[in-house]
């Protein structure tokens, strides 16, 4: 018998960062399916639109405001969920943030604000749900990471690390998990053309972008099929697994060539740094 996968019938999906992006786009594809979909995202997002939205839908969407770094009251938003909708069955990590590095204008506040969201909000969400889906003896579970995951690129030096540091997890995780019945696993999208990217003016310079709802197709594709890793679009992702075992400097000069950022000045660094937003 093979591991367990997650159905309409046997509970509730959890999204955390579901207000916008692969999130908001992946909750409605997922209440389309017949599932009961509770999505948490920060006070003040724009969650009841997407309730409006999917009222035709077989399934529904249900609103749980939460910042993914408070860990008492993310385990507290669990509970009021499975309280309320059901066991949650499909707990899919999403809420995260991009906030570019520039080598020239480090900051301690900007890696701390990438970790905190992007792997310890992971964390506060993981634990909990990771018990009581032991207690029932299955669940299902999706970590987003990012092909910035596989190597270093221009800016992502705090996300990069943040997103490899999500893969390593969840390749640890994966043993033990095997054995107590719970998929995990992991989505390594390409570039999506959300709002944060198109703030962060680096829209023009990343190959394959791909829109949320296309992104969003991909990974319920993934969820549906099994497997481990969630990688896409393809034309992307082999590429990219090939220039990783190019030697650094053969690597560095591709990856250079890929994102045009050798022409880019130093002033842009400084620019985008100063703003960030939650996927």
């Amino acid at each position: 018998m093979g591991l367990y996968r997650a159905n309409p019938q046997d509970g509730v999906v959890w999204i955390t960062g579901g207000s916008s992006g692969i999130g908001r786009a992946l909750a409605k594809m997922l209440a389309a399916a017949g599932y009961t979909v509770a999505v948490t995202a920060r006070e003040g997002d724009e969650i009841e639109a997407l309730i409006a939205e999917s009222a035709p839908l077989s399934g529904r969407i249900l609103s749980y405001p939460c910042d993914v770094t408070d860990e008492a009251r993310l385990e507290n938003t669990l509970a009021a969920i499975e309280s309320a909708a059901g066991p949650v069955v499909l707990a899919i990590f999403n809420a995260g943030t991009y906030v570019p590095v520039a080598g020239e204008n480090l900051s301690v506040r900007k890696f701390r604000r990438t970790f905190d969201l992007n792997l310890q909000g992971v964390i506060n969400g993981l634990v909990p749900v990771v018990r009581r889906m032991q207690k029932r003896g299955f669940g299902h579970i999706v970590l987003l990471g990012s092909i910035s995951a596989w190597f270093g690129w221009p800016t992502t030096a705090a996300y990069g690390a943040s997103k490899a540091a999500i893969n390593v997890m969840a390749q640890s995780l994966k043993y033990d998990f095997d054995k107590i019945n719970i998929r995990i696993q992991v989505a390594n999208p390409g570039f999506v053309n959300t709002p944060l990217l198109q703030l962060q003016q680096t829209a023009s310079m990343v190959p394959a972008l791909m829109t949320p709802e296309d992104a969003a197709s991909r990974m319920l594709r993934g969820i549906t099929r099994g497997g481990f890793e969630i990688a896409f679009p393809k034309r992307l992702v082999w590429g990219l697994k090939l220039t990783s075992m190019l030697p650094r400097p053969v690597r560095h000069w591709v990856i250079n060539r890929l994102t045009r950022w050798s022409s880019r000045p130093l002033s842009f660094g400084r620019a985008g740094s100063r703003r960030s937003n939650d996927a």
